[in-house]
C-alpha cells in the first residue's frame, strides 16, 4: 500500500517559501512586524535619551523621595507638606480610588433604578426617566461637576449659620450631619480598644479595619455555604428550608460582636470657632466629583440596563406571571439575572470611564493622582517624563484590575448550557 505524506514539505527548504508558502508566510509577517516595533521602540528610547542629555537631565525617580512642600486638603491618611512627593502621590492615588469606588457604586444604583423605571407602564415615570437619561448623557460631565460644585459653594449655608440659640440652619439626621458651603460633615468612627497599626511600604494600616474586613469576609463565605446547602436540599426534596434567620445571624452577629469588643462609637461633628470639628469632612470638591460622575454615568448605565432587559424574551415574563409572580419579583428573580450577561460587558467600560474621569478633579480642586503626581509634583521637580510614565502606569494597572474583576464576575453570571 502506498503511503502519502501530506504534512511534510516536498523537496528542500527555500527562502522564497517564507513568502509564498502558506505554512511559513504568517510567521514571516509576524516576525517582520515585531522587528519594526522593536526598532521603533529603540528609536524612541534613543531619541528621549538624546533630548534629555541636551537639556542637562537624566532619567531618575529620585524625586519621589524629595520633600513635597505642598498640602493636600482631602487626605485619607496622615500627610502634610513635610512629607515626600511619593507620599503625596499615594494620597492622590487613594483619593482617586475612593472617588472611583463611590461613583461606580452610586452610578450603578442610579442606572439600575432609572433603566427599570424607564420601561415602566406608567407614562409619567417613563417620560421622566427618558428626560433624565437624554439630558444628563448629552451634556459633558465636566459641566455637571462644575454645576454641583457651584451649588454646594453658593447655595449651602456657612458654618456661622449654625451658631446661636435660634440658628438659621440646623443639622440633619438627629443633629449628626452638617451641610455647609465648606463641605458636608458626617459622624466618624472611633475605637476605645484599638488593635494598633502595622506599616506596609510606609503606610500605617489599621488592624481594626483589617479585622473587620476579615470577619465580614468570613461571614459572607459561611453564608454562601449555608445557602448552597439549602439549594441542595431544595433540589433533592423540592422544599427549601428557611435560611433568612441563619443569614442574619451569620452576617451581623460576628461583626457587631467585634465592633463591641473594639469599643466602637461615633464622633459627631461640632461647631467650634469658625468651623465644624470632629467627624469626617467631605469637601465640596469630593462631593462635586462624586455626584457629577454618578448622575452622568448613571444615565449611560440606565440605557445599558434597559437594553439588557429588552434583550430578554417576553415569554420569560409571561411564564413568571403565569406562575403567580408579581411584577417586582419577576424583574428581580427572572429578568435581571438573565439580563446580566448583556449588561455586564458594557458596564465594564462605564466603570473604566469613571476611573479615568476622576482626573477631572483638577477643575474643582480635588487632589487626586492627576493633581498630585501629574500636576504639582511635575511642576515642582521638572520630571515630566517620569511623572507621566508613572501616571499612565498606575491608570493602566487600575483599569486592568477593574477589567479582570468584572470579566471574572461576567463569567460567573453567564448562562450555563447543558
Amino acid at each position: 500500500m502506498a503511503m502519502v505524506d501530506s504534512g511534510a514539505p516536498k523537496g528542500s527548504f527555500r527562502l522564497s517559501m517564507l513568502l509564498y508558502d502558506t505554512r511559513y508566510r504568517s510567521y514571516t509577517i509576524q516576525i517582520f512586524v515585531l522587528i519594526l516595533l522593536m526598532l521603533g521602540a529603540a528609536w524612541l528610547i534613543d531619541n528621549t535619551i538624546r533630548n534629555l542629555a541636551a537639556l542637562g537631565k537624566d532619567f531618575s525617580f529620585d524625586f519621589l523621595w524629595n520633600v513635597s512642600g505642598y498640602d493636600i486638603s482631602q487626605r485619607p491618611i496622615e500627610y502634610d507638606s513635610t512629607y515626600t512627593h511619593g507620599r503625596a502621590a499615594i494620597v492622590g492615588l487613594l483619593n482617586t480610588l475612593i472617588l472611583a469606588v463611590m461613583a461606580c457604586a452610586t452610578a450603578t444604583v442610579i442606572g439600575v433604578i432609572a433603566g427599570v423605571l424607564r420601561l415602566s407602564k406608567n407614562w409619567i415615570i417613563g417620560r421622566l426617566m427618558t428626560i433624565y437619561v437624554e439630558t444628563f448623557r448629552n451634556v459633558p460631565v465636566l459641566i455637571w461637576i462644575i454645576v454641583v460644585s457651584a451649588i454646594m459653594s453658593e447655595s449651602m449655608p456657612p458654618p456661622s449659620a449654625f451658631r446661636g440659640d435660634d440658628p438659621a440652619s440646623s443639622m440633619l439626621l438627629f443633629d449628626s450631619v452638617a451641610v455647609t458651603n465648606r463641605g458636608v460633615y458626617v459622624p466618624g468612627p472611633l475605637f476605645e480598644n484599638g488593635l494598633g497599626y502595622f506599616n506596609i511600604l510606609g503606610l500605617d494600616v489599621s488592624l481594626n479595619l483589617m479585622a473587620f474586613l476579615v470577619v465580614v469576609g468570613l461571614s459572607i463565605w459561611v453564608n454562601r455555604l449555608v445557602l448552597a446547602s439549602a439549594t441542595k436540599i431544595q433540589n433533592a426534596t423540592g422544599v427549601r428550608p428557611k435560611t433568612w434567620w441563619k443569614s442574619l445571624l451569620i452576617l451581623f452577629v460576628p461583626a457587631i460582636a467585634l465592633l463591641t469588643f473594639l469599643g466602637f462609637h461615633l464622633e459627631y461633628p461640632e461647631l467650634r470657632g469658625f468651623n465644624f470639628t470632629g467627624g469626617i469632612q467631605m469637601r465640596n470638591s469630593l462631593l462635586a466629583m462624586w455626584l457629577g460622575l454618578s448622575i452622568y454615568t448613571g444615565a449611560f448605565v440606565a440605557e445599558i440596563v434597559r437594553s439588557g432587559i429588552l434583550a430578554i424574551s417576553n415569554g420569560q415574563s409571561e411564564a413568571a406571571f403565569a406562575l403567580g409572580l408579581q411584577p417586582g419579583r419577576t424583574m428581580r428573580l427572572v429578568i435581571l439575572p438573565q439580563a446580566l450577561r448583556v449588561i455586564v460587558p458594557p458596564l465594564i467600560s462605564q466603570y473604566l470611564n469613571i476611573t479615568k474621569n476622576t482626573s477631572l478633579g483638577l477643575a474643582v480642586g480635588y487632589m487626586d493622582l492627576r493633581s498630585t503626581l501629574g500636576g504639582i509634583t511635575i511642576n515642582q521637580t521638572g520630571r515630566e517624563l517620569e511623572g507621566m510614565m508613572l501616571l499612565m502606569l498606575v491608570y493602566l494597572v487600575i483599569s486592568l484590575i477593574i477589567s479582570t474583576v468584572m470579566n471574572f464576575y461576567n463569567n460567573r453570571v453567564k448562562l450555563r448550557e447543558r
